[in-house]
């Protein structure tokens, strides 16, 4: 189908750390407080995959992105499939799974803080100390 992947996957979103140029630039306005959502893997995927192809877009992006080659992305007629799952359509089947012992899901969670330490369970999950997963705050 030509040069390129036919499909492209972004699985990490924001979090993802540019190198080379883009990676200076996107470090440099988050340095001035300009900061928008880091974009390079969105910017690799469009630069990289065939005409035609498909941009699958996981990874989790809350604001606005800087520096698209959204030209590129047209004139090769790139197709993306993106979107947040909407948990609360299921949060009330899932809950019920948990409560009837079907899902455990204490696996997840790799640190366990009281609510007062809820500022330092956020800090470990962003920076990722301690291979933290995810934070269980208890009341």
């Amino acid at each position: 189908g030509g040069r390129g992947p036919d499909a492209c996957i972004d699985a990490v979103g924001l979090e993802a750390h540019g190198m080379g140029l883009e990676g200076f630039y996107d470090k440099a306005k988050q340095a001035v407080r300009l900061e928008t959502d880091r974009a390079n893997i969105l910017r690799q995927m469009i630069l990289a995959c065939r005409k035609g192809g498909t941009l699958s877009i996981m990874g989790v992006y809350a604001g606005f992105v800087d520096k698209m080659p959204i030209g590129a992305a047209m004139n090769k007629a790139l197709t993306f499939k993106m979107g947040q799952m909407f948990g609360q359509k299921y949060m009330p089947m899932l809950l019920n799974r948990v409560v009837e012992g079907e899902i455990d899901p204490s696996r997840v969670f790799t640190h366990k803080l009281p609510l007062e330490e809820a500022k330092q369970g956020f800090e470990l999950f962003k920076h990722k100390k301690d291979n933290c997963i995810k934070v269980l705050l208890k009341p």
